[in-house]
């Protein structure tokens, strides 16, 4: 069976695909955020401690990588 993802209803060309995370002890949160797969949109919806986030700003995570590198050095 395929999965399909909806359609982004903001730019209609890219696919809604939800992202997991890990909670502060290690449980999984399945489904946490939908993004569009389209990099020009950007929409995002997220779930953070009940609250509902539309539109955040998207980081790279190699920001994050590499600062965490320097550090271990």
């Amino acid at each position: 069976m395929e999965n399909t993802f909806p359609k982004c209803q903001k730019c209609g060309k890219g696919d809604l695909v939800p992202l997991s995370d890990f909670g502060s002890q290690g449980a999984p949160i399945h489904y946490k955020s939908w993004v569009c797969t389209n990099p020009d949109c950007g929409y995002n919806i997220k779930i953070r401690n009940g609250e509902v986030y539309l539109n955040e700003p998207i980081h790279s995570g190699e920001l994050h990588v590499r600062g965490r590198q320097e550090f271990i050095r």
